[in-house]
């Protein structure tokens, strides 16, 4: 069992950045892939980035590869997302995901794995 907390939401101007953070208790964070989803208004979830375990992979979606950088710190549980260049179309609840099967990964999406965080709200103004 994995209880993600996220941290970091905000509002940021267009061409802006902003960094999230997703602290992991539990077991063996060190042994799941992590990722990040978000949800804007009316809007299905969709897959962001993911990282594998070892942090040796990593997984973008096509909306976000060059600007959003996902990383991760096993020494302290923690998965990040940087993200770079925003754009209104950015603006969305950001969930951290925890338990993704990476073998079922594409170039640009990831399924979504089983442990949840509760979102943090990412607003750009343009």
């Amino acid at each position: 069992q994995v209880q993600l907390v996220e941290s970091g939401g905000g509002l940021v101007q267009a061409g802006g950045s902003l960094g999230l953070s997703c602290a992991a208790s539990g077991r063996s964070f060190s042994s799941y892939n992590m990722g990040w989803f978000r949800q804007a208004p009316e809007k299905e979830r969709e897959f962001v980035a993911a990282i594998r375990s070892s942090g040796g992979t990593t997984y973008y979606a096509d909306s976000v590869k060059g600007r959003f950088t996902i990383s991760r710190d096993n020494a302290k549980n923690t998965v990040y997302l940087q993200m770079n260049n925003l754009k209104p179309e950015d603006t969305a609840v950001y969930y951290c995901n925890g338990g993704i099967p990476s073998y079922q990964c594409s170039a640009y999406n990831c399924p979504a794995g089983e442990y949840w965080g509760q979102g943090t709200q990412v607003t750009v103004s343009s």
